[in-house]
């Protein structure tokens, strides 16, 4: 394929975007037609995906362009409402390129399903029969959902905890290129009879856990420090000051989920726009951050003086899926996926955990630099000089005046818009 120029993408109309993904060739003709068309979710589609429709929200669909990962370049959709994200996360994927990209480790790929059983009179004695009718389990696990072991998935293993009152019986299960929960609930259902007996205990549950510790995925890159700064004593004391933002979102709680918040920025973006469920994601990531008893920053950021470059790294759990649920039903998913040259699950998740490291590296050079605000001000501008009813050609102008104001809110910008107008009458 043709090298890629986005110089200046972010300047050009929405038509004028979509015109340049078309001569890129990117989509094809459905996708192309969806997003020219601007193709929402139909009413009739959206009331077969949830109870009690009356309408769908609408939320902006963006590309962060050029995100080079494992040597390949990517054009990364992402949707959110906030103003700044897709911004930083282009401008660190800018950066982070000639550094040499993203490197991902998909070290498996196993949703973990479990089934609690209570009132078990001996938990050894439990447990010694539980795993000597393992092979027995995991095949009857298979037999519960056969389409999977057509594919090539299935149970792969099971493993017992003792946890206070309760003995859990958890069991991993490939999914191939789905996310899984109705697979894995209907296997672990499929157990409870079987590891009643054989435990003479009751069940409490048998569900997916959405903390998917055999779903890890990790995303790294190495920086030149010489991006932070062309001054080498300025760049060296601010590849340091980015360290120690990473250490204190290890030992402070309080500042980890400011940084991790800024992390999912990123992740939850992607994961939306790719019809995943970024409830579940969130909820396992948060879980892993606090694994070791405190919850800490997900990222990690160390400098290396000698070659004058700062490493970053992210392991999270990122159980992503490509087929299955409402990922093909929503017209601007398939949009997403085309995009993104329809990859499988595991090429996916690292796209995903890069672009989390990507908000992470943006977030932290601008807080350990310039400070956050002097980008988020002038973002708060816009969206004011929108709500006070500005049009496309009054809203540099009102944001300008609106960033020389002591006082920034929508009183000001509506009275400002109105000085506009009146200036330009006179």
């Amino acid at each position: 394929m043709t090298k890629l120029k986005w110089t200046g993408f972010a300047k050009k109309s929405p038509q004028e975007r979509i015109e340049l993904i078309k001569t890129f060739g990117l989509l094809d003709s459905e996708s192309q037609d969806i997003l020219e068309n601007q193709v929402s979710l139909p009413l009739e589609i959206a009331n077969q995906m949830a109870e009690n429709i009356v309408t769908e929200l609408a939320l902006p669909f963006a590309i962060a362009p050029d995100f080079l990962v494992n040597g390949k370049s990517y054009q990364l959709p992402m949707v959110t409402e906030e103003p700044s994200v897709v911004a930083a996360a282009s401008f660190a994927a800018k950066l982070i390129k000639h550094s040499g990209g993203f490197k991902t480790t998909v070290h498996s790929r196993q949703m973990i399903g479990q089934v609690a059983l209570f009132d078990v009179t001996d938990f050894e004695k439990a447990s010694t029969h539980i795993m000597t009718q393992k092979s027995f389990l995991l095949e009857l696990a298979n037999q519960a959902h056969p389409s999977i072991v057509k594919r090539g998935g299935g149970a792969r293993d099971l493993w017992i905890e003792q946890k206070e009152d309760f003995l859990i019986v958890y069991v991993s299960v490939d999914t191939k290129e789905a996310m899984g929960a109705n697979m894995v609930n209907t296997m672990m259902e499929a157990l409870t009879p079987s590891l009643e007996k054989l435990s003479k205990g009751q069940t409490l549950m048998a569900i997916l856990s959405n903390y998917a510790t055999e779903s890890l995925v990790t995303a790294e890159c190495t920086i030149n420090i010489s991006i932070l700064s062309r001054n080498k004593e300025e760049a060296h004391h601010l590849a340091k000051k980015l360290v120690m933002a990473s250490q204190l979102a290890q030992v402070d709680s309080y500042r980890a989920s400011t940084h991790n918040k800024g992390i999912f920025n990123g992740i939850d973006a992607l994961v939306m726009a790719t019809g995943n469920d970024w409830r579940a994601i969130e909820a396992g990531a948060h879980t892993y951050a606090s694994r070791n008893g405190q919850y800490r920053g997900l990222s990690q950021w160390s400098y290396d003086e000698a070659t004058a470059t700062v490493h970053g790294q992210m392991t999270l759990p990122m159980p992503i899926a490509t087929r299955g649920g409402s990922i093909g039903l929503n017209p601007t998913v398939q949009v997403a996926h085309d995009l993104l040259g329809n990859p499988d699950a595991k090429e996916l998740a690292g796209l995903i955990v890069s672009l989390g490291l990507a908000q992470n590296f943006a977030a932290l050079k601008a807080l350990t630099s310039t400070g956050i605000q002097a980008g988020h001000m002038k973002l708060q501008a816009k969206s004011l000089a929108l709500l006070a009813g500005a049009r496309e050609a009054e809203v540099g102008p009102l944001v300008q005046k609106l960033l020389n104001e002591k006082h920034m809110n929508l009183t000001t910008a509506e009275s400002l818009l109105n000085s506009l107008r009146n200036a330009k009458r006179s």
